[in-house]
């Protein structure tokens, strides 16, 4: 394997002195300031590419993997920041690692990739020193038996990537950063146009949206920010902590994505009425229910999820019927007037601020997801009394998660109907719905004012 870069067989200015021959090499034993943060994302990134192992779960802070368990809060900051712009851009960065190499890595290097691409994440979309990046990387590979012999090769490659940054970043420029399956799901479904749009999309983390108990426009002025099509507000270049805000110890408003605001608001006035919300946790749904003046059954199967949703609503101050059951399972003695079901999904949709879903999820995650959402939809319409009205929600893009299996449910249920929303009642989000009255956004609508996740919603009517 050989760089294209004479300084291949240069050395590193942070080289370690030669060592006597027959002498085995020992690294240091104390590891470099922000060493253990890097050996953590590239574990962790190796995890989530060839294991298909979700990122959040990892990053816990106390149940995540044990070498972010280890690390100071500064560590675990740093880690997600790296490991989100590394999956972000992952296909341009790999474009660019294999555009300075002769001949590709090894097969089995798949640790000294995902070190190189840790690496390179920090220097291409970071504010991290190239110095720094580079220092790190060789010492980490110089760790590690398996990259020892790649040592200089780390640094050459990386010492490049600094000189050439601009030139190399523009070279990758159009490459979409969407794994090929995803890319060519989306192409197939919204258009070639519309696919690129969305991968832009992601590249950007999503904005931080609040729903609010009761006027909007006022919490918009008192935290500077602004009123979406949605009704959430939306942050302006917020940084910092959440709770430190004005509102949150007084429980005014939640953390919800505006696209996630869209399905409670699609019942219209629920004041007074009985209305359950199903897979509640983690309360967002469940709360503007309660603050739109219904009668809140919360139903959910994971015990601490529940227990996490009773919390949230505590903070708000607000009341809902808590149960702990499973939704195929749950029988209640009366009819609702009207359910909320926002059904597991593939979260496709979410990918700005979770950007591993696209390289741990495929195509028989989302056959596999449709099969339940469809026994979910079909349980959920028997909970609904004559007149009722269940919303069908979830935050994936994929229409086999969503048009598309509704329609086979409708198909062969003559008691029930969809009714059809209508574009008026959105303005600003007209191009949301379709033109069978459904509700379909994607990272890439609204834009200019930072776009929101990818969701799917329909109401459906029992006659």
């Amino acid at each position: 394997m050989v760089l294209t870069d004479d300084e291949s067989r240069g050395k590193s200015r942070n080289a370690r002195p030669a060592r006597p021959a027959g002498r085995s090499y020992r690294p240091d034993p104390e590891p470099k300031a922000g060493l253990d943060a890097r050996i953590a994302a590239t574990k962790i990134l190796g995890a989530v590419v060839d294991k298909k192992t979700p990122l959040d779960g990892m990053l816990d802070a106390e149940h995540g993997n044990p070498a972010i368990r280890e690390l100071s809060e500064a560590d675990r900051s740093l880690v997600r920041a790296i490991l989100h712009s590394a999956l972000r851009h992952l296909p341009r960065i790999e474009a660019i690692l294999d555009s300075l190499l002769d001949t590709p890595l090894p097969e089995g290097a798949r640790s000294l990739k995902h070190l190189l691409i840790v690496a390179a994440a920090q220097m291409l979309y970071l504010d991290v020193p190239d110095h720094s990046a580079v220092d790190l990387a060789v010492e980490q590979s110089n760790r590690d038996p398996r990259n020892r012999r790649f040592a200089k090769l780390v640094n050459a490659l990386l010492r490049r990537i600094g000189r050439e940054k601009d030139a190399l970043l523009q070279s990758v420029d159009a490459l979409p950063c969407l794994p090929a399956w995803f890319l060519d799901r989306l192409t197939a479904v919204y258009g070639r146009d519309a696919a690129l749009a969305i991968a832009e999309a992601q590249l950007q983390p999503a904005a931080i949206d609040l729903t609010v108990k009761q006027d909007s426009q006022l919490w918009a002025d008192r935290l500077n920010g602004k009123v979406l099509p949605t009704g959430s507000v939306r942050l302006e270049k917020f940084r910092g902590a959440i709770p430190t805000l004005e509102g949150f110890d007084d429980g005014a408003w939640w953390v919800q994505d505006a696209a996630a605001a869209i399905p409670a608001r699609l019942f219209g006035d629920i004041s007074g009425k009985r209305v359950t919300d199903l897979c509640a946790a983690p309360g967002g749904k469940t709360a503007q229910l309660i603050a739109m003046g219904a009668e809140v059954t919360a139903v959910e199967q994971s015990q601490s999820r529940l227990k996490r949703l009773e919390g949230n609503l505590a903070r708000l101050g607000l009341k809902a019927d808590c149960v702990l059951a499973s939704l195929l399972d749950f029988h209640p003695e009366k009819p609702f007037d009207a359910i909320l079901l926002d059904a597991p999904c593939s979260s496709t949709g979410t990918m700005r601020r979770h950007p591993d879903v696209p390289w741990t999820k495929g195509p028989a995650d989302i056959a596999k997801l449709a099969e339940l959402q469809e026994k979910l939809l079909r349980h959920t319409l028997t909970l609904v009394g004559p007149g009722g009205v269940v919303v069908f929600s979830n935050c994936s893009l994929d229409p086999l998660e969503g048009e598309d299996m509704v329609a086979r449910v409708l198909a062969d249920s003559p008691d029930y109907r969809r009714v059809a929303i209508d574009a008026a009642d959105w303005p600003g989000l007209e191009e949301a719905i379709t033109p069978l009255g459904e509700f379909r956004t994607t990272p890439a609508m609204l834009a200019d004012a930072g776009g929101l996740d990818g969701f799917y919603a329909c109401v459906i009517a029992k006659i």
